[in-house]
């Protein structure tokens, strides 16, 4: 997808993925490359970094699924591709949990990976993607860091398994969520989803170098 579609299409931003491909997948620009993120750039839009390999019902199971030596794995490899793309070296990495989970399932398996990218990121460049059950356990379990602006975590929320709320700590929330059954709006000829920006600060590279 082409940067000045993007930003004709009046975005101001990306959230793009520091993960590789599951097999039998094909994203564009999974995982960013350096000369993307400075296309990115180079139109005026801002970079969010985020991991997810692993998929519900994919080739690969969920990533959280992996425990903490998962955890621990899943840092190593965003970090690295992170970094090879240019990405802030206090900048934030939003690991994700693309499914309805319990509190019993976070506390026993996601809970656990979380403490392993702890392990290698530290918690303020932890991020967590899900809903906003999940969201809320990463707060109160102290595994996702600190916006810049007062009273925002590294949460990103999907409207997904939210029932309608908005955590007050979310410095993302994913508004659209493109499926087959209600896409996404079209940006250069791809369906996409869409995020509102609910702090100034979202963890873009940008604010973070």
């Amino acid at each position: 997808m082409l940067p000045t579609d993007i930003r004709a299409a009046g975005h101001a931003g990306v959230v793009n993925y520091v993960s590789l491909s599951r097999p039998g997948s094909s994203f564009g620009a999974k995982p960013i490359t350096l000369p993307y993120a400075r296309a990115l750039t180079a139109a005026g839009l801002v970079i969010v970094s985020n991991y997810q390999y692993g998929k519900p019902g994919g080739t690969a199971p969920s990533d959280f699924t992996r425990g903490y030596p998962g955890g621990v794995a899943d840092a190593r490899t965003a970090w690295q591709l992170h970094t090879a793309a240019g990405g802030g070296r206090s900048a934030p990495v939003f690991f994700t949990i693309d499914e309805d989970i319990d509190r019993n399932t976070w506390n026993t398996v996601a809970l656990p990976w979380f403490r392993g990218i702890n392990s290698v990121l530290g918690v303020q460049r932890t991020g967590v993607y899900g809903g906003i059950d999940v969201c809320q356990w990463a707060i109160a379990d102290g595994v996702i860091g600190q916006s810049g602006i007062p009273g925002y975590r590294w949460a990103w929320q999907t409207k997904a398994w939210s029932g309608n709320r908005i955590h007050p700590a979310a410095v993302l929330y994913q508004r659209v969520v493109d499926t087959a059954s209600n896409p996404g709006p079209l940006v250069g000829g791809s369906r996409v989803d869409v995020n509102d920006v609910m702090a100034r600060d979202c963890g873009q590279w940008n604010f973070h170098p």
